[in-house]
């Protein structure tokens, strides 16, 4: 599933360019809050970002949609596959 663009457009603005991950085994505190550049989308840069469905299969919505750091996405779906 692909969230429409205004669903990622109303998420990276809530993200405020920080990646929103809040998972205590990621090796920061709280917030990841890494910062991020809008244009570095799937990109592997220090910068890069995804977006991620907080609940999996569920819905493609801003509430289901949160911006990640390629770090935080990438142990979220080594914990999955």
């Amino acid at each position: 599933m692909t969230f429409p663009d205004f669903v990622l457009d109303q998420a990276w603005e809530r993200s405020g360019d920080y990646c929103e991950c809040t998972r205590s085994g990621h090796g920061h505190l709280g917030r990841c809050n890494r910062p991020l550049l809008k244009s570095s989308r799937g990109s592997e840069s220090d910068y890069g970002w995804e977006a991620h469905n907080r609940m999996g299969a569920g819905p493609d919505t801003l509430t289901n949609c949160e911006i990640l750091c390629q770090h935080c996405h990438k142990q979220i779906c080594s914990y999955a596959g």
